[in-house]
Formats: C-alpha cells, sequence, structure tokens
C-alpha cells in the first residue's frame, strides 16, 4: 500500500496527511534480537570476544552464516531494581538500534551487558562511542 500524496499547494485539508517517510536505509543489515538463553550462552563462551567499556560490557560472536546481525540485551541485579534495569537496557537497545547497522557486521551476535549506575548515568553520546569502540575492538581493528 502506497502512502497518499501531499496536496501541490500544500494546504492539506482535514484527514488529508503527507506521505509517510522511512528512515531506514535499505541496504543496512537487518537487526534481530536475541530471546534465547542459548544464543546468550553462546556469545559468553570461547571463540566468542568481550570487550568491557565505561558504559557496557559487549559480547561478540561470529555465527559463520550470512544472516543479519541478532543482538541481545541484559542487566544484572546489581545494576539495580526492575526500574533501573529496564531503563539500562532501553538506552542499549537504542544506542545498539543507531551504531549496529553501520558498525556491525552480518553473520554476528552481540550482546550488551548494563554495568552498574554507568549506563543509565552516562551521557548518550559517551554510551554511543563506548559502543563504536567495543565493536572495534572485537573485529580487531
Amino acid at each position: 500500500m502506497t502512502p497518499p500524496e501531499a496536496p501541490k499547494d500544500g494546504n492539506a485539508a482535514r484527514g488529508d496527511t503527507p506521505p509517510a517517510v522511512s528512515v531506514c536505509a535499505s541496504d543496512a543489515p537487518k537487526l534481530e534480537v536475541m530471546a534465547k538463553r542459548r544464543d546468550f550462552l553462546a556469545c559468553a563462551r570461547p571463540p566468542a570476544r568481550k570487550q568491557g567499556t565505561k558504559g557496557m560490557m559487549v559480547q561478540g560472536r561470529n555465527r559463520q552464516d550470512d544472516g543479519g546481525i541478532r543482538m541481545g540485551f541484559t542487566c544484572s541485579k546489581k545494576v539495580g531494581n526492575a526500574v533501573a534495569r529496564n531503563r539500562a537496557k532501553r538506552r542499549l537497545r537504542e544506542a545498539a538500534r543507531m551504531i549496529l547497522p553501520a558498525h556491525g557486521r552480518p553473520g554476528w551476535d552481540y550482546v550488551l551487558i548494563g554495568r552498574a549506575a554507568e549506563t543509565a548515568q552516562r551521557p548518550f553520546e559517551e554510551l554511543k562511542r563506548d559502543l563504536i569502540y567495543a565493536l572495534k575492538k572485537i573485529h580487531g581493528q
């Protein structure tokens, strides 16, 4: 289904809306969210790679296939109560959504682990830089 076209004069009548705009890049690798415990455990054991930063711990594993990028998020109770853990995971999800299509590799799994008091408090731009740094180290660049 195609969205309706905007009026030529710029004045939309009631009910008329401009077409929807997609901000997703069509050539970007597809991001999938991991939900199975076995996938998280596979990212934690060798030959998977780990890199810690001030804002998070990142674990990466090459699945040896041509699938999309898979990502998982977790925070232990050390991060805080359920509200604090969910806030930290929301921040990690948003950072991953912005960074992984450009810096992640297809066929890899990534697990982002929140750190106590750091993930929720760290400025968001620094959190994104932490993720880029960790991905470069995991990929050996």
